[in-house]
């Protein structure tokens, strides 16, 4: 499936239990890899949250499958606490495939910020879930002149910048943030979250049929904790919902989400299902 995130499109798939992956084909990166559709081969950068098999299942096809048509090697960012297990896993597909499966793995956790182009940093933040999983909120980086050279006239800046003089400096804008599977907490947890220009928000579930207590205790997202925690959602661009279970039909799921949001946030939001 594919969607419009306010001007970013965002492919891929998400049904819980079952598979996760999701590519931004302007960055050439995707998050997850619990299957390795076509286009996902073209992702040069991956972004691992955590290594239940329906985000992480497809490692060996994608790499393969980029060896094969002779492009880069893959770089992957694996949490730290799956390093140690995924080089054994690539290194037991190694065996069985009898090739090289070349690729980077970088291990990087909570609180790290990595630049994954000269324009595009992620920071790393945790997503608690019943196992380790982490989220990473990217970030375009710019260049705007320092605050303490802008009432200078052109003439002056044209004379420090002449004289070597550092003139610009960075500064980063919320791009896309994706949490991978988590309890709602993470929104109170990472309150720049409630900021984001783009949200990829996982719900699970959505009716009765599971309780919110069940659903938590699962390390997911019941969509009614969404619905009475709407607030912290007020500063969000664009929020995507994914991760939802198999168990709900495409229209019965977006008839679900629709009548339990504002107006204001469902206009804002999307379903990645169907």
């Amino acid at each position: 499936m594919k969607v419009d995130l306010d001007g970013l499109e965002v492919r891929g798939v998400s049904v819980g239990g079952l598979e996760t992956c999701l590519e931004v084909p302007r960055w050439k990166l995707a998050f997850d890899l619990g299957r390795c559709a076509s286009t996902t081969v073209g992702c040069q950068t991956v972004l691992f949250t955590h290594a239940h098999a329906d985000h992480m299942g497809a490692v060996a096809l994608h790499v393969a499958q980029r060896a094969l048509r002779h492009v880069a090697p893959p770089r992957y960012v694996v949490p730290r606490e799956n390093e140690e297990a995924f080089h054994a896993m690539l290194d037991a597909w190694r065996r069985l495939d009898r090739s090289d499966l070349p690729c980077e793995v970088e291990a990087a956790g909570p609180g790290d910020e990595l630049r994954l182009r000269p324009d595009l940093v992620a920071r790393l933040f945790r997503s608690p879930h019943r196992a380790p999983c982490q989220g990473y909120h990217l970030h375009s980086v710019r260049r705007k002149l320092r605050e303490d050279l802008t009432d200078l006239e052109p003439a002056e800046l044209r004379a420090r910048r002449e004289a070597g003089q550092e003139m610009a400096r960075e500064v980063h804008v919320s791009e896309l943030a994706f949490c991978g599977d988590t309890r709602f907490d993470v929104l109170e947890r990472e309150p720049h979250l409630q900021e984001a220009r783009r949200l990829i928000l996982e719900c699970t579930f959505l009716d009765d049929r599971l309780t919110v207590e069940q659903s938590r205790q699962m390390g997911h997202v019941h969509l009614v904790e969404i619905a009475a925690r709407q607030d912290l959602l007020e500063g969000v661009g664009a929020l995507l919902l994914t991760h939802v279970s198999a168990r709900y039909r495409p229209a019965e799921a977006r008839a679900l989400v629709r009548a339990k949001l504002s107006p204001d946030l469902w206009a804002r939001t999307q379903l990645l299902v169907g």
